[in-house]
């Protein structure tokens, strides 16, 4: 045994029991010996997240943050990181030494997902949905050196803090009415940051643009749209790898290890959401 001191860890959100981020860190604890280490779901709105954060013991090493507490965190934390504060959004707060640490690992686990699936360096991409994962989507794009982006939104007026976060990466976003994206294709890179079957209907058009597509949906699985673009012959990343790729590295922030174990936590990942279907 590595970890003979009891630490915490937990995800936070509302609603919180269908997360797979236990499933992802457990696995991770257990392949790197850490056997003290415990990690729960904690539904907790944005009211409840100041109180929540104020009660934690000496024994918690961090959070990991979904919807709604993302931009919450922000005004809640010590220190911050300048990712964090760029994208408008904390998904992981760090305890350590009676401080808390807001970071931001949805970025880079956009960047890993679709780095692994070769899609370094799209030249153009079009973007569904103007919420805080589109805000994520358009800072990864930047990072992989994307220059221009349209953002295809159900309410524009919606979607100018998500368009915002891209411009503060250097990234020219335009922003349309959703209804209005397929006059945009084609694009080299579609991410669909909509919900459930809410792109059902841009399957058949993006499918026959040649695009290749990143779906953040990881369950079910797959969506409609992902079919569609699969069966076409694109390239097609679902939202498990990039909920895999931000949970190691927070994993790797919470820790303080770096041998973080990818693959163990793929499989028990792949293995729970193949168990839910």
């Amino acid at each position: 045994m590595t970890g003979e001191t009891t630490r915490r860890a937990a995800v936070l959100g509302s609603p919180i029991a269908h997360s797979l981020s236990p499933v992802l860190h457990r696995a991770a604890y257990a392949a790197m010996g850490l056997d003290a280490w415990t990690y729960d779901a904690v539904e907790c709105g944005e009211d409840g997240l100041a109180g929540l954060l104020d009660g934690l013991g000496p024994e918690w090493a961090g959070l990991s943050l979904t919807m709604p507490l993302k931009r919450v965190a922000l005004g809640l934390v010590d220190t911050v990181s300048d990712l964090a504060v760029k994208v408008g959004g904390a998904n992981t707060i760090v305890l350590r030494d009676g401080r808390r640490h807001g970071d931001n690992t949805d970025v880079h686990g956009i960047v890993t997902a679709l780095t692994e699936a070769g899609l370094k360096a799209p030249s153009s991409a079009l973007v569904l949905g103007g919420g805080a994962t589109a805000a994520s989507a358009l800072a990864a794009l930047a990072g992989l050196g994307t220059d221009e982006a349209v953002l295809a939104a159900r309410t524009p007026g919606r979607a100018a803090e998500a368009a915002r976060v891209g411009e503060r990466f250097g990234l020219a976003v335009r922003v349309v009415p959703l209804d209005t994206a397929t006059a945009h294709l084609p694009a080299e890179l579609v991410v669909s940051t909509l919900p459930g079957r809410a792109a059902d209907a841009f399957a058949g058009p993006v499918a026959a643009s040649g695009a290749a597509l990143f779906d953040v949906v990881y369950a079910p699985w797959p969506t409609a749209l992902a079919d569609a673009v699969e069966r076409a012959g694109g390239t097609v990343v679902g939202g498990f790898a990039m909920l895999l790729h931000q949970a190691v590295r927070q994993v790797a922030l919470m820790t303080g290890r770096e041998d973080v174990p990818v693959e163990a936590m793929r499989a028990a990942g792949e293995a729970e959401l193949a168990r839910r279907s």
